[in-house]
């Protein structure tokens, strides 16, 4: 009976969460709403993949979303950027009908891959660490190649959730962005480890060095 109710309290939250991260999106008229209640979402996310299970839901929310308004939106516009430009030479190598042309489908579809992964630690690395947008980026970037393990993991979740809600669209209004960002945190964390233990390793051989 403890872990039925343990599993209901769980599925609250998570419901929960997302009804914030579609209410603060909405508030901020989606466009000046979406990433920063993105980002507070995956900062509460964190905090339960870290261990912090008990933290006050909305407190944690609204603070993480207020001190993301212009930081998350930056980095998040920046995506979109990317993207659309991903998207018009998609467009381009469809409809222009050239051999020469052609040759550049797999390059593309490289780049895109790249750019799909990269996009699937802007966030946890955001709220991991405290760095500037570009850093994000370039940190999120070098991640996602150095941990192919997590990587993967996290486009098997992905899928798996998108499938999963896909099937059985009116669970999205509870379970949506919550669940895609536990998903997208929980291998990311431990790639993130991993980094923090490579690191004091390094820190250790050179202390013994000197």
């Amino acid at each position: 009976m403890s872990a039925l109710n343990k599993a209901f309290e769980w599925i609250t939250k998570v419901a929960y969460l997302n009804l914030l991260w579609i209410g603060f999106t909405l508030s901020g008229l989606i466009l000046l709403g979406l990433f920063p209640s993105t980002a507070a979402t995956f900062a509460v996310v964190r905090k339960w993949v870290s261990g912090n299970t008990d933290i006050p839901l909305f407190k944690t929310f609204w603070k993480a979303f207020r001190e993301s308004i212009v930081q998350a939106n930056i980095l998040g516009y920046i995506a979109v950027a990317a993207g659309y430009i991903l998207y018009l030479d998609f467009l381009f190598i469809t409809l222009v009908e050239n051999d020469y042309v052609m040759l550049l489908t797999i390059p593309f579809l490289f780049v895109s891959i790249l750019f799909i992964l990269t996009s699937f630690y802007l966030f946890p690395v955001y709220v991991h660490y405290d760095m500037k947008v570009l850093q994000v980026i370039k940190s999120a970037f070098f991640i996602m190649v150095l941990n192919p393990l997590p990587t993967l993991v996290m486009v098997m979740g992905v899928f798996g959730i998108t499938y999963g809600l896909w099937n059985l669209q009116g669970l999205a209004l509870f379970f949506s962005m919550s669940l895609l960002a536990l998903g997208l945190t929980m291998p990311a964390h431990k790639a993130f480890s991993k980094i923090q233990k490579k690191k004091a390793y390094l820190s250790k051989q050179k202390l013994m060095e000197d």
